[in-house]
């Protein structure tokens, strides 16, 4: 059952390597309990460094860190590592080659009885759906196996937070996704709440409740993965989570509707008293017709990628310095040279 005092609370933490080095920049962050957030970031963002301090590896300049109304890192308090009832999962599992997948569970265990130790373990095994391999050796696993183990090593003492370190690097793309389904399930079943490591959008959008989008030391966006999709923060926010059609508009007056070069978009929002700002739209609200559909802009096409679930047809447009994507599923019905018409569907969102 899910512990609700079990919250994450980070407040104004900040991190310098030295005068001209500074890594976190004041990151506030509420995790709540129960939920699996994921930290996603270019690489030198500062995720690491902010695991690491949670973790108790590294201290804070300032800042508060505090699990379940508990101070963990703050001025006047700094809990050891092993006093924050914080599990870890590391990048490639990190067993210990020498003991048995069953003992490497029950490691964090001690001063449970012997009963009770082999019952969790047990337990545990069976939640990552390795039940019966308790006996094997690390070196008997596959990667997605050694990973299912690391995460029933960090449930099994009942922690108050989980911290996963871009657990899913080193599998195959065939693995991954099967291997964070199971990861995420179990994280579910015992109410953990949980932070994760990534750069991989698809993976942070995918798997996780929230979505932390860390930029230069600071949270530029927390939201939910179709909140943070549809409505990013900025620009910058929408061509990091996924493909972004950006567009120069003007807010029609007393409407909330923008003019672009392809075509009146609505704003998702009203415009505020702004009269121009960056229209930011995904490829699959572009859609491909025919050259005479009224309100569809001409265009011709550049350029055609299939992906076999989808495909990604690039047109250049007039008064355009950069051509668009269009994200269109089934088959393809324009090559390159091409001339067909963009029109636009949804809403947009626009910033100034």
């Amino acid at each position: 059952m899910t512990d609700h005092a079990n919250d994450l609370r980070i407040e104004g933490l900040t991190k310098s390597y030295g005068p001209d080095a500074p890594v976190l920049r004041g990151v506030d962050l509420t995790v709540p309990a129960g939920a699996l957030a994921a930290l996603l970031g270019p690489s030198g963002c500062g995720k690491t460094t902010l695991l690491r301090i949670v973790a108790g590896f590294l201290r804070a300049d300032a800042g508060t860190v505090a699990v379940g109304g508990r101070t963990l890192t703050g001025p006047g308090a700094q809990v050891p590592p092993e006093g924050r009832r914080i599990g870890i999962v590391p990048q490639e599992g990190a067993l210990f080659p020498h003991l048995s997948v069953a003992r490497n569970v029950a490691f964090g265990l001690t001063g449970t009885a012997r009963t009770e130790r082999r019952r969790r373990t047990e337990e545990m095994l069976d939640l990552v759906g390795l039940a019966g391999y308790g006996t094997r050796m690390p070196h008997e696993l596959s990667g997605g196996q050694q990973q299912r183990v690391a995460l029933a090593r960090a449930l099994a003492p009942r922690p108050a937070l989980v911290l996963l370190d871009e657990p899913f690097n080193a599998l195959d793309s065939a693995l991954r996704a099967g291997v964070r389904a199971d990861v995420r399930t179990a994280l579910r079943a015992t109410g953990a709440t949980a932070l994760l490591v990534t750069h991989d959008q698809q993976e942070a959008l995918s798997t996780a409740d929230l979505v932390a989008v860390v930029r230069q030391g600071r949270v530029a966006q927390c939201d939910t993965p179709q909140e943070l999709y549809r409505h990013p923060a900025d620009p910058w926010v929408a061509g990091f989570v996924g493909d972004a059609v950006l567009l120069p508009g003007t807010v029609r007056t007393g409407t909330s509707t923008a003019t672009t070069p392809i075509g009146t978009v609505t704003l998702a929002e009203p415009p505020d008293g702004r009269r121009t700002g960056t229209v930011i739209l995904r490829p699959e609200q572009l859609r491909l017709t025919d050259t005479g559909t009224e309100g569809a802009v001409r265009g011709t096409v550049t350029d055609v990628c299939f992906y076999g679930h989808d495909a990604r047809v690039t047109v250049a447009v007039p008064g355009l310095d950069a051509p668009v994507d269009v994200r269109i599923t089934g088959p393809v019905p324009v090559g390159p040279g091409e001339e067909t018409a963009v029109c636009v569907t949804g809403e947009a969102t626009l910033h100034g």
